[in-house]
């Protein structure tokens, strides 16, 4: 029996990569997606993927009622919390790839899903070699007290911090603090020279030409450092497999869980 999916961004540089990689799948089946420019359409018709029938609405309301066990959210941020809190209403779990949703909207969003018992999976990053980096940058912070982030994305991201570096630094302010030599609010020149405290820790986001999406962890002791890093390429092939494991498992979880690995294990 193959599980129904529902697909919100079906058209757009990471959805429709994720819609080819669910038709090649055979436990899973597209039932629906959500593309406002070709709304009455046929997916497989717009990708040129004869595999694909999905029927394409406007709207995730008009997308929902078809049913779907899984809801796929990779819109935009103006739009993601909406189409999240009407899967749940509808009672599919939700998976989540949108960036740029805020810590209270997620606590919003929690609340809604186990209310309704169900649950969503929101992953910054689907790349395998971005949840790898967030794992080992958890145990590096057990032993290594000072960090900073540098958040890479290109010249057209308007949110910032990336959703991954949003990810990242919830998950290391439940290991500890990052110390700092200087306190912040101490800094003599601009504030602002040195970056964004986001989660008790220093982010500085560049967004320039020449990158997709990366991030550096720069970790600091005396007379050393480590550098932890994940740079994405140009395609959204490597979000695939880990988007496809997001849908498979998300039905063990109850209210929003945040990373991948949250189902690897």
């Amino acid at each position: 029996m193959s599980l129904t999916v529902c697909l919100a961004g079906a058209t757009g540089w990471a959805g429709s990569e994720l819609a080819r990689g669910i038709a090649a799948a055979p436990d899973l089946r597209l039932v629906a997606g959500i593309s406002r420019a070709n709304a009455g359409r046929s997916l497989g018709d717009v990708l040129g993927e004869p595999r694909l029938k999905t029927p394409l609405f406007a709207s995730a309301a008009e997308a929902l009622a078809v049913g779907c066990e899984v809801f796929v959210e990779y819109t935009k941020p103006g739009s993601a919390k909406a189409n999240i809190l009407a899967a749940l209403a509808q009672g599919a779990h939700v998976v989540v790839g949108t960036s740029g949703l805020t810590d209270a909207e997620y606590a919003e969003i929690d609340a809604a899903a186990r209310a309704r018992q169900r649950g969503v999976l929101a992953c910054g990053n689907f790349a395998l070699t971005a949840v790898l980096l967030q794992r080992f940058a958890e145990q590096a912070a057990k032993l290594l007290p000072q960090w900073e982030i540098i958040d890479y994305a290109d010249d057209a991201k308007r949110d910032a911090p990336s959703g991954t570096v949003r990810e990242l630094t919830q998950r290391l302010s439940q290991v500890r603090a990052p110390e700092t030599t200087v306190p912040i609010d101490q800094t003599l020149g601009l504030r602002e020279a040195r970056g964004a405290t986001v989660n008790g820790m220093q982010v500085h986001a560049l967004r320039l030409p020449g990158h997709v999406l990366g991030v550096d962890v720069v970790f600091g002791l005396p007379d050393q450092t480590l550098v932890l890093r994940h740079n994405a390429g140009s395609s959204a092939r490597p979000y695939v497999d880990g988007a496809l494991i997001a849908i498979r498992r998300v039905h063990r979880l109850v209210g929003v869980h945040r990373g991948l690995d949250k189902v690897l294990d």
